[in-house]
């Protein structure tokens, strides 16, 4: 199992935001929205500050994907 931040993805289409806004409203840098777009682990900081900026709840911008990861 991994982690799929399409929510999120969704949740800024809804609003009408771009990543480079996120980024800038939430305080985060590149590297982290690099990291979300690519589903990798993000520190849960940055996950609140995510949810702080958009004003939603977690499980608004992420969720558990049933796809196999490799190791």
């Amino acid at each position: 199992m991994a982690i799929s931040y399409k929510k999120l993805w969704k949740l800024l289409i809804d609003k009408d935001m771009k990543k480079k806004d996120l980024q800038r409203v939430a305080g985060i840098s590149s590297a982290s929205i690099t990291k979300l777009g690519k589903n990798e682990n993000v520190n849960t900081e940055i996950l609140l500050k995510i949810c702080t900026a958009l004003r939603c709840d977690i499980s608004d911008i992420m969720e558990m994907s049933h796809e196999r990861t490799e190791n």
